[in-house]
C-alpha cells in the first residue's frame, strides 16, 4: 500500500523521503529537546541511514513507517510520526516535533488525524504508545488524546549506558468512538 496524504487544517503528513534529511536532521539532533528519544543523529548521513531504513509500503505488519509532518502555510517540516506496525490490528506510534514548534498545537492535531485514520481508514484495533516516565509533555499530550496508561516497565530499556523505564499508553478503537 502507497503512504496515504493526511491533510488537517494547518498540516500535511506525508511519506518522508530522502529529500527530507537535512531538516530531519536539524530538529532530530537537538540533544536537549530529544533528550527522551531513543534515538538521536549525530551525522547528516545518520539521517539519511534511518530514512533508508523506513519501510517503502504502508501498512506492512512487522515494519515501521514515518509521515513527515508538513506546515501548509510555509511547506516547512516540522516533524514526525513514527508508525510502528506491529501486525494487522495494532500500530506503535511516535511523534517528534522540533523545538521552535513545539507548545502551538501542532502534536495534538497531527497525531489526531494520524489515530483518526489508523481507526477509521485502517481498521484498526488498537493503538499504543511508549513514553520514558520524565518526558511529562508527551504524558499529557497521548492523555489527551484519550490514550490511558497499561503498564510502566522498570528499567526496560538500555539506552546509552543507563536502565530506564518505560510507560506504555494505549488506546482501543472502541474507546476511540466513544469520545
Amino acid at each position: 500500500m502507497d503512504y496515504p496524504i493526511i491533510k488537517t487544517e494547518r498540516l500535511t503528513l506525508r511519506q518522508i523521503t530522502f529529500d527530507d534529511s537535512a531538516a530531519v536532521f536539524a530538529y532530530r539532533s537537538d540533544t536537549v529537546s530529544n533528550r527522551y528519544q531513543g534515538w538521536i543523529p549525530k551525522t547528516k548521513d545518520d539521517t539519511e541511514d534511518w530514512i533508508d531504513k523506513i519501510a517503502s509500503s504502508f501498512n506492512q505488519a512487522d515494519s515501521w513507517a514515518q509521515f513527515a509532518i508538513i506546515l501548509n502555510s510555509s511547506g516547512e517540516l516540522i516533524g514526525d510520526i513514527g508508525l510502528h506496525f506491529l501486525d494487522e490490528h495494532q500500530v506503535e506510534l511516535g511523534c517528534t516535533l522540533a523545538k521552535t514548534n513545539q507548545g502551538q498545537g501542532y502534536a495534538t492535531e497531527a497525531l489526531s488525524s494520524c489515530i483518526k485514520y489508523l481507526f477509521k481508514s485502517l481498521y484498526k484495533h488498537r493503538i499504543i504508545t511508549s513514553i520514558d516516565p520524565r518526558n511529562t509533555a508527551s504524558i499529557n499530550l497521548v492523555k489527551r488524546l484519550g490514550f490511558r496508561q497499561e503498564a510502566h516497565f522498570k528499567q526496560s530499556i538500555l539506552q546509552n549506558d543507563q536502565w530506564l523505564d518505560d510507560l506504555v499508553f494505549a488506546l482501543l478503537k472502541s474507546e476511540y468512538n466513544s469520545y
